[in-house]
């Protein structure tokens, strides 16, 4: 592969990991296709991805974990509760059709673009919500349903993370994006991309670094943005990327 080609890998993966970065998810609506576009099968894509998408969730959780953005308590919650749905999804991929499947998740996916866009207050600031003991344990069944949903597509389970964390446990977007990326980013898609490697998918290991290195730097600056700008302004890019993954997965 010439430089040219190295570069529009790089300049790909760094503008879908800022975005995701910055909006809690969504960078495989941007990178998957890439790498599909410059002529990998599906299958090599998705394992190539699944692995280049750990550095973003590595260069989110750094710039996090340096601001304090979130409770280790929670981080580790939301580790534990989905990365069982992880491996779940990792091991039943291949059980449902992906075409339904993904027409399905873009649906949900546009619905809470929707819902998040006609509540106006919504995530603006932390009301706290269902976090006693019945509250944990109902939101650790949604979260390890989400997690079968990571393991097994694409894209845009991190966006359903964000906003089940504004939703469900009342926290504002700053904090649900911060969880996200530490949570799923880093340790959900570790996790998936690991268990698919072991499962057999071949990766194109040549253009890993490339994708690994834009993903890392667009996920610090995402995480860095995120710490720079209003809730507002995130619960606008987390819209913008809900419309645009629920789209491309219906059509």
């Amino acid at each position: 592969m010439d430089w040219i080609n190295t570069l529009g890998l790089f300049l790909g993966s760094l503008t879908a990991n800022t975005l995701a970065s910055l909006s809690g998810g969504g960078a495989g609506l941007l990178q998957f296709p890439l790498l599909i576009f410059f002529g990998l099968p599906f299958s090599i894509a998705l394992a190539t991805h699944k692995i280049a998408s750990v550095a973003l969730g590595l260069g989110a959780a750094y710039t996090h974990i340096k601001r304090k953005s979130f409770s280790y308590q929670v981080a580790l919650y939301l580790i534990s509760v989905g990365s069982l749905g992880v491996v779940i999804g990792a091991n039943i991929v291949l059980l449902i059709p992906s075409n339904i499947a993904e027409k399905l998740l873009g649906g949900m996916i546009l619905c809470l673009g929707i819902y998040s866009r006609y509540k106006k207050q919504l995530g603006q600031r932390e009301l706290p919500l269902n976090r006693d003991t019945k509250g944990w344990f109902v939101g650790g069944l949604g979260l390890m349903l989400i997690g079968i949903i990571n393991g097994s597509l694409t894209a845009g389970s991190g966006l359903l993370v964000t906003l089940f964390l504004v939703r469900w446990f009342g926290y504002s977007y700053k904090q649900a994006v911060a969880l996200t990326m530490l949570c799923v980013g880093l340790f959900w898609n570790g996790i998936g991309a690991i268990a698919i490697v072991q499962a057999g998918a071949p990766v194109y290991w040549p253009w890993l670094p490339a994708l690994l290195l834009g993903s890392f730097i667009g996920g610090s600056l995402g995480a860095y943005l995120t710490t720079r700008y209003s809730n507002q302004l995130i619960k606008i890019c987390f819209e913008i990327l809900t419309f645009a993954v629920g789209i491309k997965l219906l059509f």
